[in-house]
C-alpha cells in the first residue's frame, strides 16, 4: 500500500513539473510556457493577459533584434556614457564612479545602457526616413508645458551623515531613527552654485527625506538626507533646448516603436497551445 501511494504521488509530481513546463504559446517557433508566464505575473505584478502580452513583446523585440543584425560592445557602451557625463559637465571616469555610488552592482546599470543603445539602433533601422524631425517651436512647446522638469533649487538643506564604517551607514538608511556611535551628523545648508558636479548631480536626483547614495570624502564615508529645497530657478529654453530635442524625439521613437510592434503581431506567426 505504501508502495503504491509513494508511485501515486511521484505521478502527480511529475504530472504538475509538466504542467509547469508545457507550452502555452508559440511565437514564430518560439516557446512560451506556462511557468513563464506565472514567472512574470509575479515579478512585475501583471495579470494574466498582460504577462502573455509583454512576453510575446520582448520575444519579438530579442527576433527583431536578432534579424537587424544588431549588437552592442563595450565601446558603444563607454561612448554613450560618456555624452551623459559630458552632459553633466563631468568626465567618463568621474561620471562611472558617481554610478557606481548610486548603483550598489554597477553591472546592473551597464546592462540598461547597452538595452538602451540597442533599442536606440534598432530605432535607427526601422525609422529612417519616418519620422518627423522635432523643430525649435515642438522643443518651445515642450519646454512650456513641462517646465519643472528644468528646475532646481538654489539652495539645498541636508543632514550629513559621516562615519568611518560604510555598513554603518547602510544600517542607518534603513532605520534613520536609530543612534549609532560610529554615525557623526550634522546640519548644512548648500548652494547650488557652490556645488561641483558630481555632487550636483546626486542632489538634484535625490528627492526630499531621502539619502543620497553612499560616497567616500576625506577617508570617511558619507550620505546627505536631503530636507528642503528652496529657491527654485528654471533653467532657460536656451541652456536647456538640446536635452529636450532628445527626450522629445525618443517620445516619439518610443510611439513608433510602439505601433510598429502592434503591426508586427497582427503578422506574426502566434498559436495559442493552451
Amino acid at each position: 500500500m505504501k508502495k503504491l501511494l509513494g508511485i501515486l504521488l511521484l505521478s502527480t509530481t511529475i504530472s504538475f513539473a509538466n504542467l509547469v513546463d508545457a507550452v502555452a504559446l508559440v511565437v514564430n517557433d518560439e516557446p512560451i510556457t506556462l511557468y513563464d508566464i506565472d514567472k512574470r505575473m509575479v515579478e512585475q505584478n501583471l495579470t494574466k493577459k498582460q504577462a502573455v502580452g509583454s512576453l510575446i513583446d520582448e520575444i519579438l523585440y530579442n527576433q527583431l533584434i536578432k534579424e537587424k543584425n544588431i549588437t552592442v560592445d563595450s565601446l558603444d557602451i563607454d561612448n554613450y556614457l560618456e555624452k551623459i557625463a559630458a552632459s553633466n559637465g563631468m568626465d567618463l571616469y568621474t561620471f562611472k564612479s558617481v554610478v557606481r555610488q548610486k548603483y550598489p552592482n554597477y553591472k546592473v546599470y551597464e546592462n540598461q545602457i547597452k538595452e538602451r543603445i540597442e533599442r536606440e539602433k534598432l530605432i535607427g533601422k526601422l525609422v529612417s526616413g519616418n519620422l518627423k524631425i522635432a523643430t525649435e517651436d515642438d522643443l518651445k512647446i515642450y519646454y512650456e508645458n513641462n517646465k519643472s522638469q528644468f528646475s532646481m533649487a538654489n539652495e539645498i538643506e541636508v543632514i550629513q551623515y559621516v562615519s568611518q564604517k560604510k555598513e554603518s551607514l547602510v544600517s542607518l538608511m534603513k532605520n534613520p531613527i536609530a543612534t549609532n556611535s560610529d554615525v557623526s551628523q550634522s546640519k548644512i545648508t548648500l548652494k547650488q552654485k557652490d556645488l561641483n558636479s558630481q555632487m550636483r548631480y546626486l542632489l538634484n536626483d535625490t528627492q526630499i527625506n531621502q539619502f543620497t547614495p553612499i560616497f567616500a570624502a576625506n577617508n570617511r564615508y558619507v550620505t546627505l538626507l536631503v530636507t528642503k529645497k528652496s529657491g527654485v530657478d528654471t533653467i532657460s529654453f536656451d541652456e536647456i533646448k538640446n536635452k529636450i530635442f532628445v527626450v522629445v524625439m525618443q517620445q516619439r521613437e518610443q510611439n513608433f516603436l510602439k505601433e510598429y510592434f502592434e503591426k508586427l503581431k497582427l503578422t506574426a506567426n502566434i498559436k495559442v497551445v493552451r
